[in-house]
């Protein structure tokens, strides 16, 4: 592989006659956190969407590594781990055999072992062997979390992973975040939490209305000098 992880150029989907993703192009390095923030409707799970290879691009292209998305040579599925606003867990069965199941679909080696591995690394060890459907929302968020980690993808979409979490399981996840950095995965955080996005980040980009409004790698790390420039950009362009 040459050039980053993650490439988009171009990308556009429309609605109807409102455009959710509008030309947007930018890229993502091995080992790069890129935070995504901006307002409600501004196209943010549209655009992860496109990406994870879920919505069709009207226009523009998304590449992982030398694979192009969307294509029918289906590799680069194998490539993403997404966490969205549906968790995609089967209430019926347990935490073990969810994450049993999806490995399956991967082909994952030691499907057990690797079950074994990420609940004890998401902190649900002791509720292996509970089903599903018995589980609070922070515990659902966490095994939803596993999912998305069971193949061991290279990319990695994080769409508000916070949600539902107090304030222990908050801090596991942003370790989570940082080791998956440091192995050297891609990953696009979107967020509300401007605290838990400036912190985790290499590069923070605010959309609005479809757009990339303020995209940059040098940003301030201190949370309320970002929300500054969050709230500028927003009135700017709103």
């Amino acid at each position: 592989m040459t050039g980053p992880l993650l490439q988009a150029e171009g990308l556009f989907r429309s609605f109807g006659l409102t455009p959710a993703v509008d030309g947007i192009s930018f890229a993502v390095d091995e080992g790069e956190v890129l935070g995504l923030v901006g307002p409600n409707g501004a196209g943010k799970s549209t655009l992860l969407a496109l990406i994870s290879g879920s919505l069709t691009p009207q226009e523009g292209t998304v590449r992982i590594g030398d694979d192009r998305v969307g294509t029918r040579d289906v590799s680069w599925r194998g490539q993403v781990g997404v966490l969205s606003h549906r968790s995609f867990l089967y209430g019926h069965l347990t935490a073990r055999e969810n994450l049993r199941f999806y490995g399956s679909l991967y082909g994952v080696h030691d499907v057990e072992g690797r079950a074994r591995e990420l609940l004890e690394a998401v902190g649900l060890t002791e509720h292996a062997d509970r089903r599903v459907k018995e589980f609070s929302r922070g515990m659902t968020q966490r095994l939803a979390l596993a999912r998305t980690l069971v193949h061991d993808p290279r990319l990695v979409l994080l769409d508000e992973p916070f949600t539902g979490l107090d304030r222990s399981a908050a801090l596991a996840l942003e370790d989570t975040v940082r080791r998956l950095r440091e192995r050297g995965k891609a990953i696009v955080l979107v967020t509300h939490h401007l605290h838990e996005g400036v912190l985790l980040a290499d590069s923070m980009a605010i959309q609005v209305r479809g757009r990339f409004a303020w995209h940059e790698s040098d940003f301030p790390r201190d949370p309320a000098d970002f929300e500054a420039i969050y709230h500028r950009t927003v009135a700017a362009v709103s």
